[in-house]
């Protein structure tokens, strides 16, 4: 099953997006300890108003466990979503810090796509994108884009059999990925 994320799925989600970001979670958490990291991911994941937002993810359950997650939003978006990250950042860092732009502003972007590594091989995350796919056709979308490090084949072979198209190449905290389309028309 597949469902909105509430604020109790802190624990499991922040451990997912840490899995999928990596080290930008670093730099969007101001933290270099992976328990403080995963603890501010939390923090950020139970705000209403944030790119990391619980409002803006579907979690997929197995037997009611969850086990994976599906982060978006609107590319036009992105910048006011990143606005409490920065005031975060500000306060821990005293530095006011530049967020790489993820996503074109006409897009609908997929932020995070993460399962559970005990669950990977079972379509799950397939149907994550599918059910992200259909939430923005529902909500009127044109476009549904996400990016994949360049050196993820696996990933990006799965996002072409789905039908995305490579758009360009971005720098997100300092690695290159390839900005993938999907039209939703």
């Amino acid at each position: 099953m597949i469902r909105p994320a509430k604020k109790d799925d802190k624990q499991f989600a922040s451990c997912l997006i840490y899995d999928a970001i990596d080290d930008i979670a670093l730099s969007l958490t101001g933290e270099t300890e992976k328990n403080k990291v995963l603890s501010q991911l939390g923090q950020f994941f139970c705000e209403d108003q944030n790119r990391l937002s619980y409002r803006n993810t579907l979690v997929k359950t197995v037997d009611g466990l969850p086990i994976g997650i599906a982060i978006t939003y609107h590319g036009k978006d992105a910048y006011s979503l990143d606005e409490p990250i920065r005031q975060h950042l500000l306060k821990t860092n005293g530095v006011k810090p530049n967020i790489d732009q993820e996503a074109d502003e006409s897009d609908f972007y997929l932020d995070t796509l993460s399962v559970n590594p005990q669950f990977g091989g079972r379509g799950y995350g397939t149907e994550l994108l599918n059910a992200s796919i259909q939430s923005g056709k529902e909500l009127g979308y044109h476009t549904l884009s996400l990016n994949v490090e360049k050196s993820n084949t696996k990933a990006r072979k799965l996002y072409e059999r789905i039908g995305f198209t490579y758009k360009k190449t971005i720098t997100i905290h300092q690695h290159l990925y390839d900005y993938m389309v999907l039209s939703l028309t």
